[in-house]
């Protein structure tokens, strides 16, 4: 396997990663939390309710973008504000994502893995590959 092939791999790998956690914090929301439970958490930090619809319609949109490598900057960079929020939802509970109600440096660091999937763009096995190669009729 050549070094190109290695990190288109490599990208692939990290895309579908975020996109199955993107998609699982949406559904956890949905299924576990319920919309209105959710809608009352984020009501209790002081944000308004209809945001944890906006939430979740990115988490589980977006996921199933980046598990497929459809729009995958565009994805990425959707999510970033969401858990830039959770980051500050999470701030005051201290650094480490194990301390109780979950510390800041996980929503943190996967804000910047984010961030550097928006940059690499799809990677391998993407819809967006597939796209760009599709051959054109006259």
């Amino acid at each position: 396997m050549t070094e190109t092939q290695m990190t288109a791999n490599g990208t692939a790998l990290l895309r579908v990663t975020l996109g199955v956690a993107a998609l699982s914090h949406g559904l956890l929301k949905i299924f576990v939390f319920t919309l209105a439970g959710a809608a009352g958490f984020f009501e209790s930090i002081g944000l308004p309710g209809f945001l944890a619809y906006l939430v979740t319609f990115t988490e589980i949109i977006g996921g199933v973008m980046l598990i497929a490598g459809f729009q995958t900057r565009l994805a990425a960079l959707a999510l970033i504000p969401v858990l830039l929020g959770a980051t500050w939802a999470h701030a005051g509970n201290g650094w480490v994502f194990s301390n109780q109600g979950g510390g800041w440096e996980y929503p943190l660091f996967w804000a910047i893995a984010l961030g550097a999937q928006a940059l690499l763009g799809s990677g391998a096995y993407a819809v967006d590959d597939m796209v760009q190669r599709k051959p054109q009729t006259a």
